[in-house]
C-alpha cells in the first residue's frame, strides 16, 4: 500500500494521508513528486492537497484513509527548494504547513484549477481538421482561407487571424466543425539587456568589487548607505552582473506606493523581462507575474512582502530595501518577517542577499557584529547632493496654525519663493483625533475599541483607525445634547485646509490612505512632482518610505513629540528611523536641504541625540542597551496571543497555558503574563498577552513548539481564539 502524505490549507497543525487515486498504475505512482497538487476529498467538499511524500504506511487504520481524487499536475510547480522554504516557515513561525504551502501558488491554483502557461491565444487544427486536404471548405472562402493558413503552421495566433481578415466568428464556426482548437503560443524568453550604468563614486566602487566576487554561493550582506547615497544604483548594477550569469534577482519592496518608482527606474535600465508582484494587482496579473517568474521569462523580480515566496527558475540574487520597515512582517494569519524569509531562502538556493538601508535594523546590525553579514557602508550623497542642515524648533508659547509655527510657515514661504519644494510631515490623518463636548466633556470613542474616533471632516464622519467602525458627524453631543462639540489635535485635513489658505498661490498635496486609494494615485502624483515645480507635500509615512524626489529643498516633522514617548521597547529605534527618512527627503539634488523639527522638549535626550549623532552611532548605542537587558536583538521573543468577547475566559486560557510549560521551558527561558495588550479592547474582543522571552533563536523554538502544543491540548471555549507570534515587532 502507498500513502500519500498531504498539506491542506486548514487551521490544523498536521499533515494528511490518502490513498492514491483510483486507476492510478504503479508506474504513474512512483513518478509523484513533491510539490504536485491534487484535488482531494476533505470533510463534505473537495479541497486541493499539496504532495510531500509517499509513504509505505500511515498511522491511521487502512479503513479510515479516503482515495484522493485526481492528480491535478504532470509534474511539480514549484521546486523542492522553495517546498523545503515553505516547510521551514511553517516550523518556525509555529503555523499550520498546509496555509503557509498553500501562500505559494496564486488563488487560481489554491483552488484546483489547471495550471495555465503563459502565451499568447491562438488556434491550432484538431486531428480531424488535420486530415482536410488543402482547398477543404471551397463553399466557405473565409474558413478555407483560415484553413490554408492553420496547414502552413503549427498555431497561428488570434492576432495575425485577425490582420488576415479572419473573425472570431470564423474560427468560431470552424471550433464547432472540430476542425480547430484554442492554443496558446508561448512568449519566447528575452533576456533583458541593460542600458549603461551611471558612473560611481570611489564608496560605491568598492562594495561593487566586493559584492560582485561573492554572486556565486550564498552569503549576506548589509548595504547601510545614508538617504541619497546611491544604493538603487548599486542594486542595478548588481542585478546586471546576476543576469549576466544567466540567472534571476529577486527585489523585494515595502509599500505598494514605492513601486511605480521603482518599475520606472529599472524599466529605464532593463529593456525587458520584469514582472511586478504586489496586492494591488487583480488574480490574473498576479498569476502571470507568478508564472513568468517561475518560467524564468521574467529576469527580474519586484514585489513587495508576498513576493519572497515566488518560484524563479534560477535565483541567483536577493535584494531587500529598507530592510527595516515593520511592513516586511505580516501582522495577522500567517506572522512571517519577509526579510527573515528572504535571507532563508538565500541560504537554501545558494545565492547571495542583500539588505539595504539608511537605517538598518537593530537586528541586522547586531548580525553585523556577530559576523553573520558583512557590512558595507556608503557615508557620502551620490552626485551633488549633500546631507541637509536639521534644526529643532522650540514651538512652546507660540501661536500655531494648522499645526505650524511662524517659523515653519516663513521656512515653508521662502521655499516657494526660491521655486523648490516643501515636504511636511504629520504621521496623523483626518481632520482631529479626537471630538469632544466643550459643555459636558463627552469624547467620541469607537463602541469596539478602547480608542478615540478620528473626526473626518471632509467625509463629514468619524472613523476608528484600528477596526475601521464609521459613523456620521453628530451635530449635537448625545451626553446633554449641547452644540458646543469641538475637534481636538491635529491631523492631515486640519493642516491641508490651513495650507491651502494660506499659500493659495501654490498647490498643495496631502498624501495619505485616504487620499491615495485610487490605483494609480501615488504614481501620477510622484510624476507631477518630479517635474519639480514649487509645491507643497504634506503627508503620513506613505511620503517618506525611499521616495526620491529632487525638488525638495525644505522637509519639516510638524509634531515631532508624538513619537518621543512610546510604552514598546522599540519606540526609540523606530523614531529614530522614521525622522532620519523624513530628513533624507531634503537636499538630495543640487538644492542645499534644511530640516526643522516642531517639538515642546528641544532638550529631551533622544531629540538631542537624532540632533547630533548621526544614525549609525545612535543605533549602536540602542544595541548595547539592549544587549546589557537580553531584549530583542540580543534575545528572543515570542508571543502568544488570546481574543475573547469575555476578557476573562482569555486572561484564563493563557495562565492555564502559563501553568503547564513553566516546568518545561528550556533553561533560560521565561514567561512574563498574561497581561492585557497595551490596547485591550479592539474589534469587540478583549487581548491579552503571555510572552516567551529566551536568550537564543534555538531555545525560542522549542519553547514555541512546546507554547503550541500545549495550547492545542487546552479547550477553546466559545468564541476564544487564540495565535502564536514568533519575533512579534508589534506587541499592541
Amino acid at each position: 500500500m502507498s500513502v500519500l502524505r498531504l498539506a491542506i490549507a486548514t487551521p490544523l497543525r498536521r499533515l494528511f494521508d490518502y490513498l492514491a487515486p483510483p486507476g492510478i498504475s504503479r508506474e504513474q505512482l512512483a513518478l509523484l513528486q513533491p510539490g504536485q497538487r491534487l484535488r482531494v476529498p476533505f470533510g463534505n467538499r473537495e479541497v486541493t492537497g499539496i504532495l510531500l511524500s509517499v509513504e509505505s504506511e500511515s498511522a491511521l487504520d487502512d479503513s479510515a484513509l479516503k482515495a484522493a481524487q485526481e492528480v491535478l499536475d504532470p509534474e511539480p510547480l514549484v521546486d523542492a527548494t522553495l517546498l523545503q522554504l515553505g516547510l521551514w516557515a511553517a516550523d518556525y513561525y509555529q503555523h499550520p504547513a498546509g496555509e503557509v504551502l498553500s501562500a505559494l501558488f496564486p488563488t487560481s491554483l489554491r483552488k484546483g484549477k489547471p495550471h495555465q502557461r503563459l502565451g499568447e491565444p491562438a488556434w491550432q487544427l484538431t486531428v480531424q481538421g488535420k486530415g482536410l486536404p488543402e482547398g477543404a471548405l471551397a463553399r466557405s472562402p473565409r474558413q478555407s482561407q483560415a484553413l490554408a493558413i492553420l496547414q502552413q503552421q503549427h498555431a497561428v495566433s488570434r492576432l495575425r487571424l485577425r490582420d488576415c481578415g479572419i473573425s472570431p466568428s470564423i474560427m468560431a464556426q470552424l471550433r464547432d466543425k472540430g476542425l480547430v482548437e484554442a492554443c496558446d503560443i508561448e512568449e519566447p524568453v528575452a533576456s533583458p539587456v541593460p542600458g549603461p550604468g551611471l558612473n560611481l563614486n570611489p564608496e560605491q566602487e568598492t562594495v561593487m568589487s566586493r559584492m560582485a566576487s561573492m554572486l556565486d554561493g550564498f552569503s549576506c550582506h548589509l548595504l547601510e548607505g545614508i538617504t541619497g547615497s546611491g544604493k538603487t544604483e548599486i542594486y542595478l548594477q548588481l542585478i546586471s552582473a546576476c543576469l549576466n550569469r544567466g540567472k534571476q534577482a529577486l527585489i523585494l519592496i515595502p509599500e505598494i506606493g514605492l513601486t511605480p518608482q521603482t518599475l520606472q527606474r529599472f524599466q529605464q535600465r532593463f529593456t525587458s523581462g520584469i514582472a511586478v508582484l504586489h496586492s494591488g494587482l487583480s488574480d490574473t496579473q498576479r498569476y502571470r507575474a507568478w508564472e513568468a517568474a517561475r518560467k524564468g521569462s521574467a529576469s527580474i523580480l519586484i514585489g513587495t512582502r508576498s513576493a519572497v515566496f515566488v518560484p524563479m527558475q534560477q535565483p541567483g540574487l536577493i535584494i531587500v530595501d529598507e530592510e527595516h520597515d515593520d511592513s516586511y512582517k505580516q501582522q495577522d494569519g500567517f506572522r512571517y518577517s519577509a526579510r527573515d524569509v528572504a535571507i532563508k531562502r538565500a541560504q537554501l538556493s545558494g545565492c547571495p542577499v542583500l539588505l539595504g538601508s539608511a537605517t538598518p535594523s537593530l537586528e541586522s546590525i547586531n548580525n553585523v557584529q556577530s559576523g553573520r553579514y558583512q557590512l558595507h557602508r556608503l557615508t557620502q550623497r551620490a552626485g551633488s547632493g549633500r546631507l541637509p542642515d536639521i534644526q529643532a524648533v522650540d514651538i512652546r508659547r507660540q501661536a500655531l496654525r494648522g499645526g505650524l509655527s511662524e517659523t515653519l510657515v516663513k521656512a515653508v514661504d521662502d521655499a516657494l519663493q526660491a521655486g523648490q519644494q516643501a515636504l511636511l510631515f504629520l504621521n496623523r490623518r483626518g481632520y482631529a483625533p479626537t471630538m469632544q463636548c466643550h459643555d459636558c466633556g463627552w469624547i467620541a470613542e469607537c463602541d469596539a475599541c478602547d480608542a478615540r474616533l478620528t473626526v473626518h471632516r471632509r467625509q463629514r464622519r468619524l472613523r476608528c483607525h484600528h477596526c475601521c467602525a464609521t459613523r456620521p458627524l453628530p451635530q449635537q453631543c448625545p451626553n446633554c445634547l449641547g452644540s458646543s462639540l469641538l475637534a481636538s489635535g491635529l491631523g492631515t485635513e486640519q493642516t491641508e485646509e490651513f495650507l491651502k489658505q494660506r499659500f493659495s498661490d501654490w498647490p498643495v498635496h496631502r498624501v495619505d490612505s485616504d487620499s491615495m486609494h485610487s490605483r494609480g494615485a501615488m504614481q501620477e502624483l510622484v510624476s507631477e512632482i518630479n517635474r519639480g515645480q514649487a509645491c507643497i507635500l504634506l503627508g503620513t509615512q506613505m511620503l517618506t518610505k525611499g521616495h526620491h524626489f529632487p525638488g525638495v529643498s525644505l522637509v519639516a516633522i510638524i509634531d515631532t513629540d508624538a513619537m518621543l514617548f512610546s510604552s514598546d521597547f522599540r519606540g526609540e529605534e523606530r523614531m529614530a528611523q522614521l525622522l532620519t527618512q523624513v530628513a533624507g527627503r531634503a537636499g538630495r539634488a543640487e538644492h542645499p536641504g534644511k530640516v526643522l523639527m516642531q517639538t515642546h522638549y528641544p532638550d529631551h535626550p533622544t531629540l538631542q541625540a537624532m540632533l547630533h549623532t548621526p544614525y549609525a552611532e545612535f543605533a549602536r548605542e540602542l544595541l548595547q542597551r539592549r544587549q546589557a537587558v537580553g531584549m530583542p536583538p540580543a534575545g528572543q521573543l515570542v508571543m502568544v496571543r488570546s481574543d475573547c468577547r469575555d476578557a476573562q475566559r482569555g486572561e484564563d486560557f493563557l495562565r492555564q497555558l502559563r501553568e503547564r510549560c513553566g516546568g518545561k521551558l528550556p533553561p533560560g527561558c521565561a514567561l512574563i503574563g498574561p497581561l492585557p495588550s497595551p490596547m485591550q479592547r479592539r474589534a469587540g474582543k478583549y487581548r491579552s498577552q503571555l510572552l516567551l522571552t529566551a536568550p537564543d533563536r534555538q531555545r525560542a523554538r522549542h519553547a514555541a513548539r512546546l507554547l503550541v502544543t500545549q495550547a492545542e491540548s487546552l479547550p477553546a471555549r466559545g468564541d476564544m481564539k487564540w495565535s502564536i507570534d514568533v519575533d512579534p515587532t508589534d506587541v499592541f
